[in-house]
């Protein structure tokens, strides 16, 4: 398996540098038109001389914005307050907004339900006991 590291290895750095090259656009890429970059990628991916030269020459590198302060500081001063979704007002809220939707919905398919019955107890000519055709009757006694 170890025999196959450096392989593998050359694989991911070619496809990084394929797809970094697609990605970059037309304005950040140095030297060349972005067509020849992929094509030398391509190339000369194999003897890592082609994502090699992309990775140097081929992009134009940003330097990194946010003031020169690590991402953790920041983290630091803004800190997010978690509130249990039993405390969330909004989140309370919602849960009776969907309830109320339910509910309504549900009222509205029993209303229809019941139309239809009605409907069907017509249509058969109902029976004595208002129950679907071919039931028995109701004992009485």
């Amino acid at each position: 398996m170890l025999r196959y590291l450096p392989f593998l290895l050359v694989l991911a750095l070619w496809i990084y540098a394929f797809i970094d090259c697609l990605n970059t656009p037309e304005s950040q890429v140095r030297g060349l038109p972005k067509v020849i970059w992929v094509i030398i990628i391509l190339l000369f991916g194999e003897v890592l001389v082609g994502p090699v030269a992309w990775l140097v020459a081929g992009k134009q590198r940003q330097p990194a914005t946010g003031g020169g302060s690590t991402p953790s500081v920041w983290h630091r001063n803004h800190r997010a307050t978690f509130v249990a979704p039993d405390d969330n007002p909004e989140f309370l809220a919602s849960l009776k907004k969907e309830n109320a939707k339910d509910e309504a919905l549900l009222k509205d398919w029993e209303a229809d339900l019941r139309r239809r019955e009605e409907e069907l107890r017509r249509k058969n000519g109902g029976g004595e006991d208002g129950g679907p055709e071919g039931t028995p009757p109701p004992a009485r006694g």
